[in-house]
């Protein structure tokens, strides 16, 4: 496979189980658990009523283990055919179990899964807690932020169950403005990108008339908005964590290489290649044709330092989105000189 096939294996594969997980947590919520604590003012218990627990990940996290066991493959796999001085070929190998690879994939693990559950926590938090201060009841708040039951699928639908607490805030602005009745901020729905242009005309009209919209339309309305922007996260997450899980697993191949003394670091150069299209961020169409040590990093025109595409030590502005790759060159010829030297010593 080529880097750009990674991508577009793992992507999918990282989104479908994200959106997996979530589905089987909406559907395993207990609702009259959920009700009953907030009924009692319990915000904090009814977000644990919906245990929304590290294991529910499971199948996301084997994802992330497939895409970074291929990432190493895929990086011995472009190395240039090399042998020793006595002429034999010099074999290179990923080993996944390496207790470095192993470190490495259980941190890039533990902290995306961290990273959902807290987040998605906090967000279900201040859904729940907007819903009640706005004067809906226990039941409603409950339905808005778990989802409706479909008649014909007898699925759950809507709700904010996988959004980030920054999306489940948008939303709840949406709700808000289109709620007040008033034309400037009901306006300010057609510059949400996510919106389902199916109901302009609707919200237009009601923006002539200056009515508010509520009821079912505006639970209609937000529920597409729902839906949308669940499904950009899932593929803003995927295209993340596949990143890092690819870009780690290839310096960590390179370097399993130079510890099994097959080269030296000094014979190792790392390229940047961006993805080649307008989607690619200036300053990383910046790095682009840019060369440095293995042990070396590239420094982006926002002063951020990447070791690779993807770092996860780097800033989410860096690496969001990112599709860039880098290119491993091997001195094999100044490798074998010094061999040769230092066989002759």
């Amino acid at each position: 496979m080529t880097f750009d096939d990674l991508i577009a294996t793992f992507e999918p594969r990282l989104a479908a189980a994200f959106r997996e997980a979530f589905d089987e947590i909406r559907s395993s919520i207990v609702l009259a658990r959920v009700i009953e604590r907030l009924d009692r003012g319990d915000i904090n218990g009814a977000v644990e009523a919906m245990q929304i627990e590290p294991e529910a990940f499971s199948a996301l996290e084997i994802a992330l283990q497939e895409a970074f066991n291929a990432g190493g493959t895929n990086a011995i796999g472009e190395l240039p055919k090399v042998t020793d001085p006595q002429g034999n070929r010099v074999i290179w190998r990923f080993g996944v179990r390496n207790p470095a690879a192993e470190a490495i994939l259980r941190e890039l693990s533990s902290t995306m899964v961290t990273h959902i559950t807290d987040d998605q926590r906090q967000g279900i938090r201040q859904a729940l807690e907007a819903g009640l201060a706005r004067g809906a009841n226990p039941r409603s708040t409950a339905l808005d932020v778990v989802g409706r039951v479909n008649r014909v699928s007898k699925q759950r639908e809507g709700g904010v169950i996988g959004l980030t607490r920054h999306q489940i805030a948008f939303i709840e602005r949406a709700r808000l403005n289109l709620a007040s009745g008033d034309p400037k901020l009901m306006g300010e729905y057609f510059e949400l990108k996510t919106r389902d242009k199916r109901f302009d005309r609707t919200i237009a009209a009601a923006m002539r008339e200056g009515k508010p919209i509520t009821g079912d339309a505006l639970t209609k309305v937000l529920g597409r908005l729902r839906d949308k922007n669940l499904l950009l996260r899932g593929e803003m997450l995927a295209r993340t964590e596949t990143m890092m899980a690819l870009g780690s697993a290839r310096d960590e191949a390179i370097r399993q290489q130079i510890e099994g003394g097959k080269v030296q670091a000094q014979d190792v150069t790392k390229i940047w290649r961006d993805a080649g299209d307008k989607r690619v961020r200036h300053t990383h169409r910046v790095l682009n044709g840019q060369a440095v040590g293995i042990d070396e990093v590239f420094q982006s025109p926002s002063g951020a330092l990447l070791r690779y595409p993807g770092d996860p030590r780097a800033p989410v502005s860096e690496i969001a989105g990112c599709r860039c790759r880098l290119e491993y060159k091997i001195d094999h010829i100044g490798a074998v000189a010094r061999r040769f030297r230092a066989e002759a010593v």
